[in-house]
């Protein structure tokens, strides 16, 4: 696929939740229990859909066992000296031998054993290192590494490598684990494997510029082809194991004993890190390439053997016992921007885990495995963010887009793709959106999964999203498909399909026992939905804002501030009633329409005074507003959106509510009594639906005002603006197809800008579709 992981299956909604709790590969596991029905399994890697295809293949157990068993013994036989160990009495093997490089000193040229100088007694890296040569105080990156010419053997060319030297070896003897520095036998055993011939069958292709060439050292260390990241033993014992696996006859047990390599692949490496101050002893950084200055050279033979057991520790379950799973079980290796094979309409339900943005760049990670396969991922038709490939933003939308519009015509009308997704910036969550709402699907459900193992960027960057987020949306049915290319634009056709989303929605949400708000059915984010649902289809929006929220008032029951069918009311009120208390919806001010819905909530709560409000109002405009959006004056927005009570008249009922709740001297009193009319005057308050829609169109007018004010700037960016302008301009503009003031005004504001807000971005989606369409 392009990047994107996905399974499509014949199974209904019961057998497929529980998907929902699974990432891809536990999915691929698990496809051939959903009742026998087909499923495919598909990625744009080589070595996913390996993978996918061994754990969906029968295993004869015994058979692997003896092969295995008959291929470890020819490698003890041929590579186990490497590995010796005679101390002494103590005859051993070695577990892992640590090297480190050598760096000159600034200062004196003097060579400097990082492992001796650089740590201290608990193992981890000194501030200062002290040149054991002059004394001079020194931090690492003033140290300069040390390098020697070599020739080459896997390229035959000259070239230079950085110096390293064996330092500690550590190696078990009668069961107990022993440190010491290398001994002469070890360093002649070194030199031994290095005179050796350079394997046949090792890769030895160059990495192209990728993202992972660029960081954790790989350039510093002057890493440039695959057997780079090998030291002369390990690549040796691989090379060697490939060899007898290639030799196997059963094919299915080849896979098998080729799948437990690759697993193995970067411990084996210079990437696997020497960590004296952790548990671990040693463990290579997950989601990136890193050379560390302490290389731990593991084992190899032994780091076989060990993936050998986890297979045979699966001799007991049902994997182990002659599946055939294989018959219901397909695996494709293609991009889902263009699904060969899979007629329209015929998948019952899909789930997809693409690539979080540019979260791990997955084509450059797999290199090093599919190098040895000799089988490489396309990158540039991977769906990913990534500067080194000059895919950006917009790029990755449209390859994204491309694979919903494939994933949207081979599934069924009516049925269901999960989307796992994870990405801490509001500009990639945009353009997933916004690429599932183009194509036609409609999201009925966002939540979150925990996950255990976090990849390098989530673990060390502050900003990462530490949870995945699950995708539910749903293709309509071809009925309602049907109705609106009938009725048009019209209003009946706007609630046709909020009675059918309704009905798609999730009646009750629920963690550690308490009751949620379901936030799809929050009453703004229905008309998002509707919006998004008429812009795609090429028509204008027949409802406004205020028209819309009135009336999905009075045609749908509300509960706490959610909206249902009549049929779903009963079942949330049972809930409603179990719960301790009622589900609160959290409300982030980030601009200007989060601020107003803010302000709807607290005043509907506590009516209140400018002076009253304003410290509370204040301390919601956080760190969190959007950098190129106008800081709105609370007196304006007041003004535009709520209305005030000024002494005249009887107070109204919302006001009067409050007083007479929350006072006790006004409990009682009339709402012309002078006292609760004193009380009362200056309060803001909510407008009740009748006179809420005359301050949407005052509101309205302004906004479009403002809006002309930003198409006569010419020449020039837009450095703050407000972004309900822009949302209101983009909305007339399409109800008139004018695409190109859309587009214009587009450009005219920041790429962020307009990536980080879902709505924006849809108008200006559509409107660059339909601009192309009509050229």
């Amino acid at each position: 696929m392009t990047g994107v992981a996905a399974q499509w299956c014949a199974v209904a909604p019961a057998q497929y939740k529980a998907m929902i709790e699974s990432e891809w590969k536990a999915a691929g596991l698990e496809a051939p229990k959903w009742g026998g029905r087909p499923t495919i399994l598909s990625d744009i890697s080589p070595v996913a859909t390996f993978i996918a295809d061994n754990y969906n293949h029968s295993l004869d157990i015994e058979s692997f066992l003896e092969e295995a068993n008959r291929i470890f013994s020819e490698l003890e036989s041929e590579y186990g000296w490497m590995y010796a160990v005679h101390d002494g009495s103590r005859i051993g093997k070695i577990g892992f031998t640590v090297w480190s490089e050598v760096f000159h000193c600034p200062e004196c040229a003097g060579e400097i054993l990082f492992h001796d100088h650089a740590l201290d007694t608990s193992g981890r890296v000194k501030d200062t290192i002290v040149c054991p040569h002059c004394d001079a105080d020194l931090g690492k990156r003033e140290l300069e590494l040390a390098f020697e010419t070599i020739l080459d053997p896997g390229t035959k060319q000259e070239r230079q490598r950085p110096k390293r030297r064996p330092v500690l070896v550590s190696y078990t003897s009668s069961k107990k684990k022993y440190d010491r520095k290398p001994s002469d036998d070890d360093l002649n055993i070194i030199k031994r494997v290095a005179d050796m011939p350079f394997p046949v069958n090792a890769p030895t292709n160059e990495f192209p510029d990728m993202q992972m060439t660029r960081v954790g050292r790989m350039r510093t260390t002057k890493v440039q082809n695959i057997h780079d990241l090998f030291l002369p033993r390990s690549l040796q014992v691989l090379s060697g194991f490939f060899a007898k696996v290639r030799e196997v006859k059963d094919a299915n047990v080849r896979r098998a004993l080729t799948i437990i390599a690759q697993h193995q692949f970067v411990n084996a490496s210079i990437l696997n890190r020497y960590r004296p101050a952790s548990s671990f002893g040693n463990s290579p950084l997950t989601g990136v390439f890193y050379v560390s200055s302490l290389v731990a050279e593991a084992n190899v033979i032994d780091l076989l053997r060990g993936s050998i057991n986890r297979i045979k520790r699966m001799e007991k379950t049902a994997w182990g016992k002659g599946r055939s799973w294989g018959k219901s079980v397909f695996v494709s290796t293609n991009s889902a921007a263009k699904i060969c094979g899979i007629p329209e309409g015929s998948v019952d339900y899909i789930f997809t885990d693409p690539p979080f943005g540019e979260n791990i760049y997955y084509s450059d990670l797999n290199y090093l495995t599919e190098s040895w396969h000799g089988v490489i991922t396309d990158p540039d038709r991977e769906a990913i963010v990534d500067r080194v490939k000059g895919k950006g933003i917009p790029e990755y939308q449209r390859l994204m887009q491309a694979c919903f519009a494939e994933f949207y015509r081979v599934l069924k009308p009516g049925r269901w793709m999960t989307v796992v997704f994870s990405n801490s910036r509001a500009s990639v969550w945009n353009s997933i959106q916004v690429a599932l709402q183009q194509v036609g699907f409609v999201v009925a459900e966002v939540s979150t999964l925990d996950k255990i193992h976090l990849t390098f960027q989530q673990a060390m960057s502050p900003n990462a999203v530490k949870q995945d987020l699950v995708i539910s949306v749903y293709k309509p049915n071809g009925g309602l498909e049907q109705r609106l290319s009938e009725r048009g634009a019209a209003p009946e056709s706007a609630w046709d399909f909020v009675q059918t989303h309704l009905r798609q929605l999730p009646v009750s949400k629920q963690r550690n026992g308490l009751l949620e708000v379901v936030v799809e059915r929050d009453a703004r984010r229905i008309y998002d939905r509707m919006v998004a649902w008429f812009v795609r289809h090429d028509f204008p929006v027949p409802l406004s804002t205020e028209e819309f929220l009135e009336g999905l008032r009075n045609r749908f029951p509300m509960r706490d501030g959610m909206a249902f069918l009549p049929e779903q009311v009963a079942e949330y009120d049972r809930k409603r009633a179990q719960a301790a208390q009622a589900p609160q919806m959290e409300l982030f001010v980030s601009d200007e329409r989060s601020a107003i819905d803010w302000l709807t909530d607290f005043l509907g709560k506590r009516p209140s005074t400018y002076q009253e409000v304003h410290p509370e109002f204040t301390t919601q405009l956080g760190a969190g507003w959007r950098k190129h959006e106008e800081r709105p004056e609370l007196s304006a927005l007041l003004a535009d959106n709520f209305l005030r009570y000024d002494g005249d008249n009887d107070v109204p009922s919302q006001i009067h509510s409050y007083l007479s709740s929350n006072f006790k001297d006004l409990r009682g009193l009339e709402k012309e009594d002078p006292r609760l009319k004193s009380k009362a005057k200056d309060r803001w308050y909510v407008p009740d639906p009748s006179k809420s829609k005359d301050l949407e169109k005052k509101r309205e007018r302004s906004l479009l005002k403002e809006f002309e004010n930003y198409k006569s700037v010419s020449g020039r960016k837009l450095k703050e603006f407000r972004l309900e302008v822009l949302r209101a301009g983009f909305k007339t503009a399409w109800g008139a197809k004018d695409y190109k003031t859309i587009i214009g005004i587009a450009q005219k504001i920041p790429e962020e800008a307009l990536q980080e807000d879902e709505k924006l971005l849809l108008w200006y989606d559509q409107a660059l579709t339909r601009m192309e369409a009509d050229a």
